[in-house]
């Protein structure tokens, strides 16, 4: 098995296609930190940006990331290319209370369907 680099250059993708980064990170660094890099460095003309490390997913590989876990935990052979750069995907989860807040400002219409035959 090849050995892990000590430090990945990983760039972040985001929903609509540009990126943050590409940024070096040492392989210990947890996924939580790097979502913590991402809410400090989120574009501020974006709309609809994370409020919380709770907001951001991380996807990486076909995989979610768990916050719990290292970079270099998460790193895909695949991806072990000497000097090359991760590209990890970025999803935005909107928080549970503004859901929330839609369906109680929404009136529940009842609906009755009928079907004769």
């Amino acid at each position: 098995m090849a050995r892990r680099q000590d430090q990945l250059e990983i760039k972040f993708r985001l929903t609509d296609g540009s990126d943050i980064g590409p940024k070096s990170f040492p392989a210990a660094t947890s996924i939580a930190t790097l979502k913590e890099s991402i809410l400090a460095q989120w574009p501020n003309d974006k709309e609809n940006g994370p409020r919380t490390v709770k907001d951001v997913k991380l996807i990486s590989a076909g995989k979610i990331l768990e916050n719990s876990r290292t970079v270099g935990e998460c790193q895909s052979p695949l991806c072990d290319i000497p000097g090359g750069v991760t590209t990890m995907h970025v999803v935005v989860q909107p928080p549970a209370g503004d859901k929330e807040k839609k369906a109680r400002s929404e009136p529940k219409q009842n609906k009755c369907v009928c079907v004769i035959l």
